[in-house]
């Protein structure tokens, strides 16, 4: 197969986004040394989401691991346990990461056998007092805290499955209710010196039953019976918010695939955009349309068959090039934790070495580092391109997953130096092929092309 790619670094086309961005930092056993390969990376943000594991380890970012008993008095210090939670933010402060903080509970996978944390704060106005007290913490050296300028705060996780949920058994008015009164509490406290925003939805590819109305005009409906109730309710609590007027500097929401799975509900990257787009929609329709948009859950090779693979690396790379040309202002991928996890795709858990699709995020941090998106295309719709300027160098990113294909590039006066590749043998490493305007791809290969 051949394929064309052309590329202009005249034309600017505006800024690469942070679709490198992660969740759950590197941190094993409490030891930083690992943080590193998120700076090598260029990756600016990690989410402190299900950080430590279950119940957040009982000490990491939870608000029942920092305020342990919510009986206690919230203007007094000494009722806050800040000590590992300080340890990790103060390691990604070092390595100059910056976090997403979510407010809220790590998932109780078992809740059906007994839920602890999930249920409805029995003091809304409370629980967003313990939230300001955080925030001061961290950013205005409240009880021997720092300055660490932290920006976004995400207000809870995934609350749509209700009684059903292990992340929320209240009902959907009151989680609308908890994200009102803290939304409005905190953005009265901090104003524009901090990001509030959530919910962290589970995801809205449901609107695929009814695409038409959630802007998607033309893409013909298919069946997402269960799933719909998540559109459904992300379109409840836009109301409900835009009715009260609260905040929402961002949105953020979720979304997994796996391509080569049958497993039902599974979307094509193509599918993704298309939800960025009923994002949109949404923020515009009920008046948000100025807040930003954070896919900050997903991964599109979750199996474990897929650890450690140029499959896994292609296919994430692909994503963050797709998610480029969206509205799209960050995504976090599940996750860059070292250890025992199927969504752990960034690690050998046993070794801690970084595997095949890391190196995809640390090529797509070279385009991030340049700063501004250049003109690029590719005649092949299964050979994803985007190229970056800046700092006087010029680069472009591709990912292939079709089949083998001869690329040729159009570049006008510039010529490829160098040609990295990533997958099953190369880490971001010099290909065995003179850096020319024409080379070939194999399937599943990652590319970064300097000129």
């Amino acid at each position: 197969m051949n394929t064309t790619v052309r590329l202009d670094f005249s034309k600017k086309l505006g800024e690469i986004r942070a679709m490198h961005a992660v969740g759950q930092p590197p941190y094993p056993h409490m030891d930083g040394s690992y943080m590193h390969y998120l700076t090598d990376a260029h990756i600016p943000y990690a989410r402190l989401h299900d950080v430590g594991g279950l119940f957040g380890g009982n000490m990491y970012v939870d608000i029942p691991n920092i305020f342990r008993d919510f009986s206690a008095n919230e203007y007094d210090p000494a009722s806050y346990d800040f000590g590992f939670t300080d340890a990790l933010l103060k390691t990604m402060h070092l390595n100059g990461v910056k976090p997403i903080y979510r407010l809220g509970v790590t998932i109780e996978n078992f809740f059906e056998i007994r839920a602890y944390r999930i249920f409805p704060p029995s003091d809304y106005g409370k629980w967003a007092r313990i939230c300001e007290h955080i925030i001061r913490h961290y950013n205005e050296g409240w009880a021997d805290g720092f300055h660490f300028g932290v920006e976004y705060w995400e207000i809870w996780n995934e609350p749509e499955d209700g009684p059903g949920s292990g992340m929320w058994r209240g009902t959907d008015v009151e989680f609308f209710h908890l994200y009102e009164v803290a939304s409005k509490h905190l953005k009265e406290v901090f104003g524009d010196k901090i990001k509030v925003g959530g919910y962290a939805s589970c995801g809205l590819d449901g609107v695929f039953q009814d695409p038409a109305a959630f802007g998607l005009d033309g893409v013909a409906p298919r069946g997402e019976t269960y799933r719909y109730y998540f559109a459904q309710y992300a379109e409840k609590f836009f109301r409900y918010i835009s009715e009260r007027k609260c905040p929402l500097d961002f949105f953020s929401w979720h979304c997994y695939i796996n391509a080569d799975s049958d497993k039902q509900h599974c979307h094509s990257i193509e599918d993704v955009t298309l939800l960025a787009r009923a994002v949109d929609h949404l923020l515009k329709k009920y008046g948000y349309e100025n807040a930003e948009r954070q896919l900050n859950e997903w991964n599109n090779a979750w199996e474990l068959k897929f650890r450690g693979t140029a499959y896994a690396a292609a296919n994430a790379a692909a994503m963050m090039l797709a998610m480029q040309d969206t509205n799209t202002d960050m995504l976090c991928y599940y996750d860059a934790r070292i250890g025992e996890s199927c969504f752990g795709g960034m690690f050998n858990p046993l070794n801690y070495q970084p595997l095949p699709l890391y190196y995809a995020f640390k090529a797509f941090g070279e385009l991030y580092a340049l700063g501004t998106q250049a003109f690029s295309s590719s005649d092949n719709p299964q050979l994803y391109v985007q190229a970056a300027t800046g700092n006087g160098e010029k680069l472009a990113m591709l990912a292939n997953l079709g089949e083998d294909t001869a690329v040729t590039l159009f570049c006008g006066p510039d010529a490829p130096r160098e040609i990295l590749l990533v997958d099953e043998a190369h880490s971001l490493s010099p290909a065995d092929l003179a850096p020319g305007r024409t080379f070939a791809l194999t399937k599943y290969q990652t590319a970064l092309i300097r000129f």
